[in-house]
């Protein structure tokens, strides 16, 4: 990919993500509406047809949508299976190979190089594992699937726009299934707005500069909200008879004030006192308890899944040099039928949980504090077969 070392989204993109979206159908009829909707936002005719020329709908691209089956592990498991002191050792020899490049991005956006060596590790193991779907078929297909047209339709729109400056073959561009592209693995409009020439040779490329797939990341998490010089976790110790109910992310409260609640490290020591934060537990109030700042919740801008963003910001900890989590003995969690009924059961009780999907998303876990919180049982979000019964 060669880019301009300044981008920015074209405004017809914008206008794009605020139309209706629609999606579904005839699959020659959607691209055909797709080129209509091209042409009408200013593109050359002749350059839309070649972007969509042989553009095809990817069943694989779907099974692997619908197969998110790791997202189901608890967080134990999740992460166990995600770090291993391979991954650990590789990440930091990474960190020592490029450690310029990790100095300037911290200098550059403030976000500290155990986050963006965690997404690397993550996203392709350190840009091995990058993918090897069409970029441009994978778009299309998940924006005629009706799942989530909103976040793929206007992708399909911004990798035309990459197209045109040269930046994206649709023939041999590829990626991973949900059609993020590079080491660190960013959809067509991210490229566009936050990508960075960081070894300052007039291209960026994603695929194969890790400078420039570094300083990208650090970009787009500065532009998405990241905090130069301050945390984003530390593993705590909960107090007991703690107010469960003040867990989660929805209840915010400064360090003192947790510190004052009797929270306190399981290791070194807190930020500064007048940070505000949440407390977090992953896997229940039995399990590893975690203080999170705003920085976790900018995480969620690269990616939407509780606990892949936890994993990940735990891994930066773990690279950054802190210790194994203390385990606990978490309580025996649902499995996705179970998670499905659960679901069910609190949607009829008239709570919002999302998607009835068997996963334990943020929806689902506010859901299960409020009505463990009703039925008088430890109000943490964590949901076990005690509370299925009980529903």
């Amino acid at each position: 990919m060669h880019f301009l070392k300044t981008l920015a989204v074209a405004a017809t993109l914008i206008g794009t993500q605020a139309q209706a979206q629609s999606c579904g159908g005839d699959f020659g009829s959607f691209i055909g509406g797709l080129k209509t909707e091209a042409v009408s936002m200013g593109y050359d005719r002749a350059l839309v047809d070649r972007f969509f020329a042989g553009v095809s709908r990817d069943p694989a691209v779907i099974t692997a949508d619908r197969r998110q089956g790791i997202f189901q592990r608890p967080f134990l498991d999740f992460s166990r299976a995600l770090i291993s002191q391979n991954r650990l050792d590789n990440g930091i020899r990474n960190y020592e190979r490029y450690r310029a490049v990790f100095d300037a991005a911290e200098r550059q956006f403030g976000v500290n190089p155990g986050i963006l060596l965690s997404f690397w590790a993550f996203e392709t193991d350190f840009g091995a594992v990058q993918g090897d779907f069409n970029t441009v078929n994978a778009l299309v297909t998940l924006a005629h699937d009706c799942r989530r047209p909103e976040l793929f339709r206007p992708q399909v729109f911004a990798a035309l726009e990459m197209h045109r400056r040269g930046d994206l073959d649709p023939r041999s561009m590829t990626g991973a299934w949900a059609g993020e592209i590079g080491m660190v693995q960013k959809l067509p409009s991210d490229i566009i707005n936050h990508a960075v020439d960081g070894d300052g040779d007039g291209q960026i490329t994603l695929k194969t500069s890790a400078a420039d797939a570094i300083m990208s990341g650090a970009s787009m998490l500065r532009a998405k909200g990241w905090r130069a010089n301050e945390p984003w976790m530390h593993e705590v110790a909960l107090p007991q008879g703690m107010d469960l109910t003040r867990t989660g992310l929805r209840t915010k409260m400064s360090v003192s004030d947790w510190q004052g609640m009797g929270i306190n490290p399981t290791h070194g020591s807190l930020p500064q006192g007048d940070l505000q934060a949440s407390i977090i537990v992953p896997q229940g109030h039995r399990g590893p308890a975690f203080m999170v700042f705003d920085n976790f919740s900018t995480l969620f801008e690269w990616n939407q899944s509780f606990i892949y963003v936890t994993t990940a910001a735990y891994f930066a900890t773990r690279l950054t040099g802190a210790p194994v989590y203390q385990a606990g003995n978490p309580e025996t969690g649902l499995n996705q039928d179970q998670m499905r009924q659960l679901q069910t059961r609190l949607v009829a009780r008239g709570f919002d949980v999302g998607a009835v999907d068997g996963i334990l998303g943020a929806n689902t876990r506010a859901a299960v504090q409020d009505v463990q919180a009703q039925l008088g049982l430890p109000a943490d979000g964590w949901p076990t077969p005690a509370l299925l019964q009980a529903l």
